[in-house]
Order: C-alpha cells, then structure tokens, then sequence
C-alpha cells in the first residue's frame, strides 16, 4: 500500500509553542502510520531549478523575526533522509543539491507536532517557484514513485495565506473571501478535479486575496501531481481558522 501524500497549512511560527492546535496534527500524523522518511516541499525555500537540502543534521533555519524569544531556541533533531536524496536525484534530471540548506520553519514546525520523537528522517527539496503551475504538477509526477519506497511527501504552505489581512491580536470570524475560496478548493479537491486546482488564479474565487503571492499554494500543487495517477481518497484531517483569515487546512491523498 502506498504511503500518503500530505499537504499541511503551517500557519505562524507560534505553531511550534501551540499545543493546543499542534495536538490537531498530533492527531492526524497517528493515523498515517510511520513512514520510513520524509520528503518536505516548503514555501520558505524558493529556489529555482529544485534543490536538495541537508544530507546531514544542523541547526535550524530560524527564518523569522519579532516572534517570541523561545522560538529561537527549539530544535528538531531528526535525522536527515540522504538515501532518498539520491533517489531524488535520479527521479528529477535537473535537481541540484545544497548541502549547507538547512530546514526552514515550513518543515521543522509542523514535524514537531506530526513526528514529535524527531526518529524519521528528513530531507527538503526547495519549491521551483519560477516554474508554471503545470510543471510543479509535473514534479510532483516525478516524485510519486517514493510512495511505494515508505517515502512521505508533505506539502508546507497554506491553503488561505493572506499576511496583509490577518488579525494578529485574536481569532475572528473569517471573511467570505477567504471561506469563499477555501470551500471551492476542497470541492474541487474532493472530486479530485486537480486540474482545476491548477489553475486556481483563473479558476478559484477571489484568489488574488486568498494569495496575494503564490508560495504558500504552490507546494499543493507538487502534492496534487505525487496524488494524481491513483483513485485514492481525499481528506480533510485538520480544517479551521486562525488570526481571521489564515486557514489551517491540512489534505490527505491515500
């Protein structure tokens, strides 16, 4: 059976601290067994053609300011997956490797939730922003073979990511816009019309709102191309939101 494919809205930073909403991905993480490594796609590592981080552990990329000071002292100790690094490489021609990328926010803070004893390995391909929707699509196609290796593709970003528009004082109601285009991508998710979702800017309501840029959806897509060649099940493990309009949704393929 294949491994699943994961896309998780990290939210803020504070995450990390949250036990309250970390234990959702606690939760969650539980039901999908223990794979035998994790390959993460993150938002906050944008480099173009795709590059391989760490083969090796380091200290973390603290890639963030002005939040608590206790966030710039935790640690994620896994190890880090350099067997599926040069599997990577054999799957995708054009990648490159950067030995000294260490991970960032986008994969160390929800894997201190998801994976809280740190014991599964880890490595990071940065997401090729440069590239068209189509070819993210198309990386994740690559990469689909893993699943049957044990390998965990999780997409880091956010389904509704807004920064100009947040509330940081208090969670309020959401705004339409952002519960407008959150509720068309899980339809169009749940009904598997991954195309659709692809084309999002022309295809979603109001998108310019719910991404102002591109980064924080852009690791859904390589999920929805390691998801799109099996006849697997859609879920929806975490749903809400926090600060108004930022979304923690967080999909599961298989």
């Amino acid at each position: 059976m294949a491994t699943p494919v994961a896309f998780v809205s990290h939210g803020a930073p504070t995450l990390a601290l949250d036990l309250e909403r970390g234990a959702d991905l606690t939760r969650w993480a539980a039901t999908l067994g223990r794979p035998r490594a994790l390959l993460v796609v993150s938002a906050h590592w944008l480099d173009t053609p795709p590059a391989i981080g760490t083969r090796q552990p380091r200290e973390l990329l603290h890639d963030f300011s002005g939040f608590p000071e206790p966030l710039y002292h935790l640690r994620y100790d896994a190890p880090a997956a350099a067997d599926v690094a040069e599997r990577v490489e054999a799957l995708v021609p054009d990648v490159r490797r950067d030995d000294a990328r260490p991970w960032d926010h986008g994969v160390w803070v929800p894997l201190r939730h998801m994976f809280p004893a740190a014991d599964v390995p880890v490595v990071q391909l940065s997401l090729p922003f440069r590239w068209s929707p189509r070819q993210l699509f198309e990386l994740g196609q690559r990469l689909a073979t893993l699943r049957d290796r044990g390998v965990l593709l999780l997409a880091s970003g956010g389904a509704v990511h807004n920064l100009g528009r947040l509330h940081w004082s208090g969670d309020t109601e959401p705004p339409a816009w952002a519960t407008d285009f959150e509720a068309w991508l899980r339809e169009r998710l749940a009904a598997r019309a991954f195309d659709d979702v692809v084309a999002f800017r022309d295809k979603a309501p109001s998108p310019e709102l719910a991404h102002p840029t591109d980064e924080h959806f852009l690791p859904l897509l390589v999920a929805l191309g390691a998801a799109g060649d099996r006849d697997e099940p859609v879920q929806f493990p975490v749903t809400g939101f926090e600060y108004g309009s930022l979304s923690r949704l967080c999909v599961q393929f298989g």
